[in-house]
């Protein structure tokens, strides 16, 4: 599908906030978009429909906080319903499908600011998902960190405390905790 860039007015961009679990990303994403909205932009806010660990609607951070989305099955969706809108939002882009750097794209040619954010890192260390080309477009990155939980340095693994080998795994304090690289080699 060709979308036609916006050449006058607002500049499109693609913003991606990344880190571990427990740093902080939807947070981020959250105090981002609550900034849209004292601004008076048009907003729309998406999240994958599988993410239903906290709440099926909204984006929720581990500190509760939260703002209403739209729950949506492919990238594709995202596209449709995203109109007439200055700004777009989507928490845990890790989970979706591999349109979603394409839809960012043709979001942004359109002058739409796209804030994004997700897991950089699966629970073994390596690229997640669409995350590595997320990274790649993006015109600003923003990498948190959490605190390892074993030494209390900065953390950037999402450390996996349950049996299982299947790279999609929803779960909080549960199931993963935040280490360092090297207290992730560290088997409990």
């Amino acid at each position: 599908m060709f979308i036609e860039p916006n050449l006058k007015g607002g500049r499109g961009s693609i913003e991606v906030i990344c880190g571990s679990m427990f740093s902080g990303k939807t947070e981020e994403l959250i105090r981002r978009l609550k900034r849209v909205k004292i601004a008076n932009l048009k907003l729309e806010i998406f999240k994958p429909a599988i993410d239903v660990r906290f709440d099926e609607v909204n984006i929720v951070s581990h500190d509760t906080n939260f703002i209403q989305s739209t729950p949506v099955e492919s990238s594709q969706t995202i596209l449709l319903l995203a109109h007439d809108v200055d700004v777009v939002g989507i928490d845990e882009a890790q989970f979706f499908d591999a349109e979603i750097g394409n839809v960012c794209e043709q979001l942004a040619l359109r002058g739409i600011r796209v804030i994004i954010a997700g897991l950089d890192m699966d629970y073994t260390g390596k690229p997640f998902g669409q995350m590595p080309n997320l990274l790649a477009i993006a015109d600003y990155i923003t990498k948190l960190h959490a605190i390892c939980v074993k030494c209390g340095n900065i953390a950037n693994v999402s450390y996996r405390k349950v049996a299982g080998d299947s790279q999609l795994m929803l779960g909080e304090k549960d199931k993963y905790e935040p280490r360092c690289r090297i207290c992730a080699l560290l088997k409990d």
